[in-house]
């Protein structure tokens, strides 16, 4: 089992820079793949990042590509999400995620995903 804590969010303006951490405790493999997803009032679960624990390989979803980069300290056990350029559609509370496997076919939708974080909130106002 692992257990995830995110931090990092906050209220800030168009066009500034938050980076989100998100520290997992507990056991942890080579091949775990650590994802970010986002929720904003309304709307569904959104997949924005997910990264593997083993090879760095990172995966991005369309709307953040560029904006954001998701990147990992795995002797810290941690997980970060470096967001530029935020707009405020990118308002919404910010979960980590993990899994012990990795699907191509799966990895962008939540049940792929059997351990979550509480959320932070990210606020961007125009």
């Amino acid at each position: 089992q692992v257990q995830l804590v995110e931090s990092g969010g906050g209220l800030v303006q168009a066009g500034d820079s938050l980076r989100l951490s998100c520290a997992a405790s507990g056991r942890t493999y080579s091949r775990y793949v650590i994802a970010w997803f986002r929720q904003a009032p309304g709307k569904e679960r959104e997949f924005v990042a997910a990264i593997s624990w083993s090879g760095g390989i990172t995966y991005y979803a369309d709307s953040v590509k560029g904006r954001f980069t998701i990147s990992r300290v795995n002797a810290k056990n941690t997980v970060y999400l470096q967001m530029n350029g935020l707009k405020p559609e990118d308002t919404a509370v910010y979960y980590c995620a993990a899994s012990s496997y990795f699907s191509d076919n799966e990895y962008q939708s939540g049940a792929m995903y059997p351990y979550w974080g509480q959320g932070t909130q990210v606020t961007v106002s125009s």
